[in-house]
């Protein structure tokens, strides 16, 4: 049985040392080998009829020479062509590619739902990547977009035997016990909806707390936050096959090397791999 092998990770955009966490990237995700790889906090800077390269685009500086494919979905814009937002990179084909703004631009955010079609060895493959509003108090906000994004879902990827079971995954900025997350897990009713996706680690993880922003990185110390799992891999299964049932979840992206100027992480974040049956199987 051939597995689906997911990460999710927030890049924190160039924050930091870049180069050197470049690098640590790099050689994380060629050990991984994964077949998706959403990330989020990617920058591009975007300017008419120049193409993403090498020195405008971190999606491509991480993709280089891996054969990975990129699609990108931009986000928050800071003017003269700078822009953040959610990309996937994968090394099967993506048929196509396209980008949602998330409900919550009153905050002054704007976040950005990624959707992207892949022909996988297991077929076309619906795979989504977004990340939330990240403040504490705005969990009305968050609610609103997860709501949008399972609609989103829904529509782009419906529930029958044509589809397999979509994938979802991102920086949720959101405890599992939060109403955002539990609607997304089918625990919570929002406006008389519901639905239901599986939380990867819930379903093979090793049974611990799953942090992925946790002050024992130096970069997320600085913060002054409690640790806490906020990053996530969901899909909508396994359906009446057992398509989209997560096997093994874990969190990768933990180690540290030692700069001249103290510990360098990978991210502020940590990321989550999970590995994904996707075959069709009997009971």
């Amino acid at each position: 049985m051939q597995l689906c092998k997911v990460v999710s990770f927030n890049i924190w955009n160039k924050s930091g040392p870049w180069p050197e966490r470049l690098a640590m990237i790099r050689d994380e995700l060629r050990a991984l080998a994964p077949d998706l790889i959403g990330l989020q906090e990617v920058m591009r800077l975007v300017k008419p009829g120049v193409p993403a390269s090498l020195s405008n685009d971190q999606a491509a500086e991480i993709a280089d020479g891996l054969g990975l494919n990129i699609a990108y979905a931009g986000a928050q814009d800071y003017g003269k062509g700078l822009v953040m937002g959610n990309a996937l990179l994968t090394p099967h084909p993506i048929i196509e590619s396209e980008r949602f703004v998330l409900p919550g631009l009153e905050s002054g955010e704007t976040r950005s739902l990624l959707h992207a079609l892949v022909d996988s060895p297991w077929g076309r493959l619906p795979v989504f990547v977004t990340h939330f509003n990240w403040k504490f108090h705005q969990g009305n906000i968050r609610l609103r977009q997860a709501a949008f994004v399972a609609q989103m879902v829904g529509e782009l990827a419906p529930a029958d035997d044509d589809h397999l079971p979509p994938i979802l995954m991102g920086d949720f900025n959101a405890e599992p016990d939060a109403d955002e997350i539990r609607f997304l897990r089918g625990l919570h009713c929002f406006e008389g909806r519901s639905v239901h996706f599986a939380d990867a680690w819930v379903y093979g993880g090793d049974g611990g707390p799953g942090v992925t922003y946790d002050p024992q990185n130096d970069y997320a110390a600085k913060n002054r936050e409690p640790p806490r799992r906020i990053d996530y891999i969901f899909v909508r299964g396994p359906d009446h096959r057992l398509r989209g049932e997560p096997m093994l979840t874990r969190v990768v992206f933990t180690s540290a090397t030692h700069g001249p100027d103290g510990r360098i992480f990978p991210s502020d974040h940590y990321g989550v791999y999970s590995e994904i049956c996707l075959d069709p199987r009997s009971l």
